[in-house]
């Protein structure tokens, strides 16, 4: 099994196999912007579960002993 895995598409894969092979370092640059993309679709929704949490918890209420 490989140690690290970069995933891109075919187009991305090539031109990335492409510019390392000229001892470019635009590779690496491409995969950093990809992980960059994909990032805030899971920040986006970690804050939106987050307020959902906080919003529709229900605390324990405690009633009187009469």
């Amino acid at each position: 099994m490989p140690s690290k895995l970069d995933a891109q598409c075919a187009m991305c894969s090539l031109n990335a196999e492409n510019s390392t092979q000229n001892g470019n370092s635009q590779g690496k640059g491409l995969n950093n912007g990809i992980l960059f993309l994909l990032a805030f679709p899971f920040l986006l929704g970690g804050g939106i579960a987050i307020l959902w949490y906080t919003k529709f918890r229900h605390k324990e209420t405690k009633s009187p002993i009469l």
